[in-house]
This record gives structure tokens, sequence and C-alpha cells, in this order.
């Protein structure tokens, strides 16, 4: 029968093994499906441009770009992708939200957004989006705002930002003829006076073309009006489009050129700011009105990771983004996620590495996994030591075990046992402490993940619970089951025992036997 002490130090190990494998086995679970369902909206691997020479960087040809990468070996789909910032205004409550365009033409997006969804609180969530006015939002986003399935909302691009502050300020400036007006009135005169007669053509020399026309494209470049830069664009375009005669050092323009460009600068001295300033604000109008959209999911968010707000169908996120037909790359979905990097390593050196480049989910979220991979090695570090700790809380058991059996010890030693047989006695009673306590704690580990469902809900019965789906993103706290990882556990606690056993073991076998027979 198992003393007071042994039942002592068997139950310190078990919790010890009980506490590393539910714990780790929550971490594992929490990646394994946070891991699921990123990669349900995430692309695998995402080709994106970046030409040096363009300022522009969008895929316009971005269609025939996905018929390429679709032939490439493992890759199982690939779409359009659009991702960026966007204010959602409920109710006069605006917030800056990030929004994913999703392609509903792509059956495993369209899947992988139905998995997510909160069907427990929004039974009437779908991932049906259409094409145009329909988005799925998160848990977190219909929280803040208090609105859910039916509820409409109205989306602000930032992308108007920019355009809008350009046209204001521009309102502030004076006109082109009135802000330029030493390098306009000495350009258009010299234009005007320049004009040579050549048969039914008029020619301009070298020295004159060349001072007008970087005059008046410094000035086309500056922050002006833009019905102004319109019309200097007309100047430029004609004096483009004139016929360069290298021989008389001249350029030649046809009458109707000749013409344009005189009735182009009259337009530009005569032009109206106020009436220009009205035009550009009334232009405003298409720039700044808001989309409206309907909400038809929502999906449970996790602050464990970074995931859309929105999800969006791909013709409205591009027209939030400001791409017109364009998108910003290509998401490449392949048969296996976890070769992602493989298939980027293999494809990357047939790709030009100046214009294109090939980011994958891991490089994506390599600081979520990062931080996750941190605090797993925290946890095996902290939850090692409460193994440990139970290990010496045996050894300490042991030493006193030694203590009461001195007399039974040095009646061994007096009959002639040697010193390995006494060592194995105590090595073997910590052996099979460490052994029931690897594998109870193991089983009952196993036994509380499967029940944890259960276990959560009596916790919050009490108004505790540690792992809200706030947090977590899942109503249950989801786990997993590692068996090698589990016996790895079993095997370090039966270790630790065993060595915590052989410290007074050893003792014990050196203890003398007169002297523990006299003392008691």
């Amino acid at each position: 029968m198992l003393s007071s002490f042994s039942i002592i130090s068997l139950i310190g190990v078990m919790l010890g093994v009980l506490v590393l494998v539910v714990v780790m086995a929550v971490y594992a679970g929490l990646e394994r499906n946070v891991k699921g369902r990123i990669l349900g909206f995430t692309p695998h691997v995402l080709l994106t441009k970046h030409d040096p020479t363009a300022p522009d960087s969008r895929l316009v040809e971005w269609k025939e770009e996905a018929e390429k990468a679709k032939k490439l070996p493992t890759v199982e789909a690939a779409t359009a992708y659009v991702s960026d910032n966007v204010i959602v205004d409920v109710a006069s409550w605006q917030r800056p939200v990030l929004f994913r365009g999703i392609d509903t033409a792509d059956p495993a997006q369209v899947q992988g957004i139905t998995n997510m969804l909160d069907l427990k609180k929004h039974p009437d969530s779908t991932a049906d989006l259409g094409i145009d006015d329909r988005v799925v939002i998160s848990s977190m986003l219909a929280d803040q705002l208090a609105i859910g399935v039916g509820d409409k909302v109205r989306l602000y691009s930032t992308r108007n930002f920019g355009e809008v502050m350009e046209a204001y300020k521009a309102t502030e400036r004076p006109p082109v003829r009135e802000a330029f007006a030493e390098v306009w009135e000495k350009s258009t005169k010299t234009l005007i006076a320049g004009w040579l007669v050549d048969g039914e053509k008029f020619t301009l020399t070298f020295p004159i073309y060349r001072e007008i026309y970087s005059a008046l494209f410094d000035i086309h470049e500056e922050k002006i009006r833009e019905p102004e830069r319109a019309l200097l664009k007309i100047i430029l375009e004609s004096m483009d489009q004139s016929e360069k005669d290298d021989t008389k050092e001249v350029f030649r323009f046809d009458a109707a050129s000749k013409t344009e460009i005189e009735k182009t600068i009259t337009e530009l001295n005569q032009t109206d700011a106020e009436k220009m300033d009205a035009d550009t604000l009334k232009g405003l109008k298409s720039v700044v009105l808001p989309k409206e959209a309907y909400v038809v999911g929502v999906y449970q968010a996790s602050q464990m990771a970074v995931t859309p707000d929105l999800f969006v169908p791909l013709p409205l996120a591009q027209d939030l983004a400001g791409l017109d037909d364009a998108v910003q790359g290509i998401s490449i979905r392949l048969t296996d996620a976890y070769r992602a990097d493989e298939f980027a390593a293999e494809t990357m050196p047939k790709l030009n590495p100046e214009i294109y480049s090939l980011t994958t989910w891991s490089q994506q979220y390599q600081a979520f996994f990062s931080l996750i991979e941190q605090q797993r090695g925290m946890m095996y570090f902290t939850l090692f030591f409460i193994v440990l700790i139970s290990a010496f809380s045996m050894m300490a058991v042991m030493f006193t075990v030694t203590i009461q059996k001195r007399r039974e010890i040095g009646v061994m030693k007096a009959l002639g046992a040697a010193p390995s047989q006494i060592i194995r006695v105590f090595l073997y009673q910590g052996m099979i402490l460490g052994t029931l306590g690897a594998i109870l704690g193991v089983g009952l580990g196993r036994l509380v993940i499967h029940f944890r469902g259960q276990l959560q809900a009596a916790l919050r019965t009490v108004g505790f619970d540690p792992f809200s789906s706030s947090l977590t993103g899942f109503d249950i706290l989801p786990a997993h089951n590692d068996p090698v990882e589990q016996a790895g556990f079993a095997l370090m606690a039966f270790i630790l025992c065993s060595l915590a056993a052989l410290v007074p073991a050893f003792f014990a076998a050196r203890s003398d036997a007169a002297k523990s027979l006299r003392n008691l």
C-alpha cells in the first residue's frame, strides 16, 4: 500500500503533467484553428507587382496573370486580391476598418468565410456576397457599432481624402496667370511673337520651343486647378505633335494646331477662379459619395489574430480602393498551404524579381506566429518547472522515507545487501511513482480536454470565463491532442522522478549499518 507521503508525491507529479498536457493541447488547438481560419480567406501565396519605372504598381491585366498562375504546379486556384482601409459610417458613428475583397466566383474563398460565420449569435448570417452591395462584418465591429444582419452601412474610401484635400487646397490658390505671372507672361508673349510662316505652316525655332515647353510643363506639374491643368495639357500635346526639322532647327505646326494653342492661351488668360472652384467641388460628389451596403453575415473574430473587419465582393473592393478594373495582386491557393514557402522558392526564379514579388501566408502573419511560438516556449519553460518542483517534492519525500526506514536499511546492510541493491529499492519506488503520475496525468489531461466544453459551461455559470469567445474567437476552447508530445511529457516526468529518487537512494546506500541499528 502507498503511504500518505507517496500519495502526495504521486498527486504532485500527476497535477504537473495534467497542467502541461492541457495547456499545451489548448495552445496547439488555438494555433491550428486560427491558422485554419486565416487560410480560409488569406492567399497561400500573394503575387504583387512593384515596377520601379511606373508609379502605379497595380495589376491591370490581372486575369491573364491569374491564368498563368493556375498553370503552375500544385496551384489550386488563382484570383484577384484587394485589401485596403475604409471608413464605416453607421448612424453618424464612424470608424476606420480594414476590408478584404472576396472573389465570389472562387468557391474556396466563399467556403472559407462560411466556416467563420457566427451562426449561434447571428443565425441568419450567410456568405452570399453577390457582386456589389453586401458585406460580411466581424463580431467585434458588430458589437462596437451595435449592428447585425440586415443593417445598412455606409463606406467611405480613404483613397478619396487625398483628392479632396488637393481639390480644396487648389481653390485657395490664384489662377495660373497670377500665381506664375512672370513665367506665364514671358512664355505666352514669346510664343505668340515667335511664330514664323513657312508656306502653309508655322514654325518655332529650337530655342524658343524648348524654353516655352519647359516653362509650361513646369507649371503643369505644380499644384494647380484641374481645369487649368487640362488646358495646359492641350497646349503641351499640340506642341508634342509638331514636326521636328533638324536641318533648319525648327518645329512645324499646321494652322489648326497653332489656332488651338492660341485659343487655349486665351482661355487660360480669361479663366474664372470662382467658376472653376464650383465645378471642382461639384465634381467631388462622385469622389466622396459613400457606398451603401447591407450586412448579410457576421463572423466570429478573435483578438488573437488580426483579421479584416469587412469582407466585400471584389467589384465593391475595387471601387473602394480606387482601382477601377485593376487589382493589387494575385491570390494563389495551393493544394497544400504548408508548402507555400517551397512553392515561392521554386517559382520566384521564373519571375522578374525587380518587378514581381511573392509573399507567403506564413510571411504575412510572421509576427503573429512568432508571438504564438514565444508564448508556447514560455509555457513549456514555466510548466517544466512545475513538474520539476513536483520531482523535488518527491525527492524530499524520499529523503523522509530513507530516514523512516533507517532500521530496515541497517538490517539489509547487516545481512549483506550491496549498496546497488539498496539504491534499486528506492529508485524503483521513484520510478513507480513517476510512471503512475505520468500515466494518470496524461489520462486525466486528455479527459479534461475531452470535456472542456462542459467545464467551460460550468465555469460560466459561476461568472468565471477566462477563455471568452470574444478573446479566442471560439465558443468552445479549441484543443489538439498530440500523442507524441504527450508521450514526451510522460517520459520527462518519469526521468525527473527517477532522478529525484536516485539522490536519496544514493545517500541511503552510503549509510553505516551499525550506526543505523544503534540509533534506533
